[in-house]
């Protein structure tokens, strides 16, 4: 098995909604384990929380996460991005409408970029932020 990068996002009491969230923007397989299952915390208030959550599509994209526990810090992040980029543009705006709509926020509107392609950011409601590029025609390559 190749070595491969996927996003982990860290939440406080809401990775379940979270995950099911974006089960339901992507579609795909999603596993929950609970802090329950597996004995992983002494608290009794974490038992149904989730100890780790994994959303794996048809298209190979993996995304996970979980619950911090609440004997660790927790310290929402702005320095981290998840970005979507492809050439399937009827595929990516789906994503991007289920992702900035529902309390989600657009920082830059998915339009025609500068480069070629069509971009935007937007913050879901969970506080994540999302980068979605779909590849132009006249887009030139990446080096």
């Amino acid at each position: 098995m190749p070595t491969t990068l996927n996003p982990y996002l860290g939440f406080r009491d809401s990775a379940r909604e979270a995950m099911t969230f974006y089960h339901s923007v992507f579609g795909g397989d999603l596993v929950l384990s609970t802090f329950g299952e597996f004995h992983a915390s002494e608290d009794p208030a974490e038992k149904d929380k989730i100890m780790h959550g994994m959303l794996t599509t048809p298209g190979g994209l993996v995304l996970m996460g979980s619950d911090t526990p609440n004997s660790m810090d927790y310290t929402p992040g702005s320095t981290i991005s998840v970005s979507l980029s492809g050439d399937d543009e009827a595929e990516l705006r789906g994503y991007w409408d289920k992702l900035a709509g529902d309390g989600g926020t657009v920082t830059v509107p998915l339009e025609p970029a500068p480069w070629g392609d069509v971009f935007g950011m937007c913050t879901d409601r969970f506080g994540t932020s999302w980068l979605v590029n779909v590849n132009g025609a006249g887009a030139a390559p990446a080096s």
